[in-house]
């Protein structure tokens, strides 16, 4: 399986608490729901389009108890969202939980994440989706594990919060497979990771040059 990671940012690269207030405000935030003026018909196109491509799904426990305490409600036979939330294979990254209480989660992963999720990835299927889940995600980009990201980057500054790429964070470069501005003028980027490159301007005979150093 590909493991791809979801997630929503602002353009200061925030990824918490975009659905409500009161949905992370671990650490003080108090700027929760930042997605929501921003919810169109572009952007329920998108969503619907990663869990159509799921096969199974990997939280970190946060994002996991969030959703557990969300989606079971959702009961409407035409959310297809909610069936594959409620319905596919679920692992959690937990050292505290042993007990989950959502339907079909079939492991919990205590330690040795990314092997773990190694053998996970290893097996047959289409993806192994991470959404949101900011401190599991930064260790399996620490882990060089991700294959790929779509986010959608949203026209709002937050200032503060988890943001989806650390300070000290290992560096990559990315190729865009896709790009799309939605409707609310956010937008939305498919990205593979590849190895870092840089370059240097400089002049040479009175003309400037560009030259890459991979």
């Amino acid at each position: 399986m590909k493991l791809t990671v979801h997630t929503f940012a602002s353009l200061d690269g925030v990824m918490q608490g975009p659905g409500s207030p009161e949905e992370d405000p671990s650490g003080g935030f108090d700027r929760g729901g930042w997605v929501v003026p921003f919810m169109e018909e572009d952007f329920g196109r998108v969503v619907d389009s990663w869990f159509a491509r799921t096969t199974e799904l990997l939280f970190g426990r946060t994002t996991y108890d969030l959703m557990a305490g969300y989606w079971p409600q959702v009961t409407d036979p035409d959310d297809a969202v909610a069936a594959v939330l409620n319905g596919s294979p679920k692992h959690l990254v937990s050292t505290t939980v042993t007990a989950p209480s959502w339907a079909n989660t079939v492991s919990v992963i205590a330690d040795d994440v990314a092997g773990r999720v190694r053998e996970l990835t290893n097996r047959p299927g289409g993806e192994l989706q991470v959404h949101g889940s900011w401190r599991l995600v930064q260790a399996l980009h620490e882990a060089g594990l991700v294959d790929v990201y779509r986010i959608i980057e949203f026209p709002v500054v937050v200032g503060e919060g988890k943001r989806l790429f650390r300070d000290g964070a290992t560096a990559s470069s990315f190729d865009v497979v896709e790009t799309q501005v939605l409707g609310s003028g956010a937008v939305y980027r498919v990205l593979r990771p590849t190895p870092f490159t840089r370059g240097a301007f400089s002049v040479e005979d009175g003309r400037e040059t560009v030259a890459l150093d991979v």
